[in-house]
């Protein structure tokens, strides 16, 4: 049965909640308050759902950055406010918190950290068994509706099924959703507006579509946007050729750093490709040079400037550029050279939106952040009202680095509302 009066409230059963809720109700145990001392209400019937479909069904848990200051510059928004909160709870106490409660972390070649089971249920049973162990009530398939500020302290809240429910602290972790913007704007809050983050980038009549699939390691990328100020955004890494565009970390790090900034300029500008690796003029002018010599007899087609350049891309940029692919490298003449070598420095692309509609990751917005302290979580609004994760101004690249940001506010949440008492 709905307890009448509980010590704290989560609105949101997703990792921010869970671990608001599990530091706060053990803390409140302790005290030998009324149980459950805290109770979870989740909108949907799974909690952790996002947990549990993250990193392809493995769950990146976080990222193996472990200098706080180094860590903060991942986070397109929120970066700076970040270094208090990171300096108490960070990577290293994420991989100690969890592996205090069995639930060992393995580090992948990139730093990305997952369970040594590499399954996301993995995470999934273990925020759900520490849960119950300290005592906090779930109520799945429930959501938080309306929530008024008592004039003595505490909160009246209304439940999506009517129910009625007295709580002493409310703690918003409802991610995303616009239900958790409008519940904190109604106890006087401001939101940021919201806009995705984190996306892959569609081209315009897609030159690269005979492509997709093709990887290239590392890839130079220069953004230049329509309709704004001549800022640019750069980024370098991994690049995957999709059917409607580019993909991979790279892109997906360029979109986040210029999210707001492609809003505004309507998802349209130029993206220029360096497919070389970030190799000079000068480099590859020498190295084709080499080409001519140590190859002459040889056709283009069968002998790429370097290995790892894709076979597929080199004969498409060969094609781009109507260079015959079956001509020796001796014959090479001058012009056809240097057009190669602009176009495997600085291929130009015409951006004309983001990818497929609903596959960004996270959206850049939200409660705006110095309407909260960070070092409790705490509104600076509303009395006993708390914020963690993703409702906030906060995001961060992939990589686990946004799950970062749940486990450490979630935690310094819960840690400010157990020292507070029941």
């Amino acid at each position: 049965m709905l307890p009448s009066h509980v010590s704290l409230v989560v609105a949101g059963g997703g990792p921010a909640g869970f671990m608001a809720a599990i530091t706060a109700a053990e803390g409140l145990r302790l005290q030998a308050a009324a149980s459950p001392a805290v109770l979870v209400l989740e909108a949907t019937p799974e909690p952790l759902h996002k947990v549990l479909i993250s990193g392809g069904g493995r769950c990146n848990v976080t990222h193996a950055c472990w200098d706080p200051l180094a860590l903060v510059a991942y986070y397109p928004r929120g970066g700076r406010a970040l270094r208090g909160p990171f300096s108490r709870f960070a990577t290293a106490e994420t991989v100690a918190w969890f592996e205090r409660r069995g639930l060992a972390l393995v580090e992948e070649a990139d730093g990305r950290l997952f369970p040594r089971s590499q399954r996301s249920v993995s995470v999934v049973d273990t925020l759900r068994r520490e849960a119950a162990r300290a005592g906090v009530g779930l109520l799945t398939g429930e959501a938080l509706q309306a929530a008024v500020a008592r004039p003595g302290g505490g909160f009246e809240l209304r439940l999506r099924s009517g129910a009625l429910l007295r709580a002493d602290r409310l703690l918003l972790a409802t991610g995303s959703h616009p239900s958790g913007h409008r519940l904190a704007v109604g106890l006087g809050h401001t939101v940021v507006p919201p806009v995705p983050s984190l996306f892959t980038l569609r081209l315009a009549d897609h030159p690269l579509a005979d492509l997709a699939g093709v990887v290239m390691d590392p890839v130079g990328l220069e953004l230049t946007l329509a309709g704004t100020a001549s800022r640019r955004q750069r980024q370098s890494g991994p690049l995957l050729i999709t059917h409607w565009g580019l993909s991979g970390p790279t892109v997906l790090r360029l979109t986040a750093f210029a999210a707001r900034d492609l809003k505004q300029a309507g998802y349209r500008g130029e993206l220029r490709v360096d497919w070389s690796g970030g190799r000079s003029q000068l480099q590859l002018q020498e190295l084709l040079a080499e080409l001519r010599r140590d190859q002459a007899r040889k056709q283009l087609s069968n002998a790429r400037p370097w290995p790892e350049l894709s076979r597929r891309l080199w004969l498409h940029l060969l094609d781009r550029l109507g260079v015959d692919a079956e001509l020796r490298w001796a014959d090479l003449g001058r012009r056809p050279q240097e057009a190669l070598i602009e176009a495997l420095r600085a291929s130009r692309y015409q951006v004309s939106g983001r990818g497929p509609f609903g596959e960004e990751f996270v959206t850049a917005g939200g409660i705006a952040l110095g309407e909260v302290n960070l070092a409790t979580m705490e509104s600076r609004r509303q009395s006993g009202l708390y914020l963690a994760g993703e409702i906030l101004d906060v995001d961060g690249v992939t990589g686990g680095f946004n799950f970062q940001h749940c486990w450490s506010s979630g935690w310094l949440a819960g840690q400010a509302i157990a020292a507070a008492g029941p």
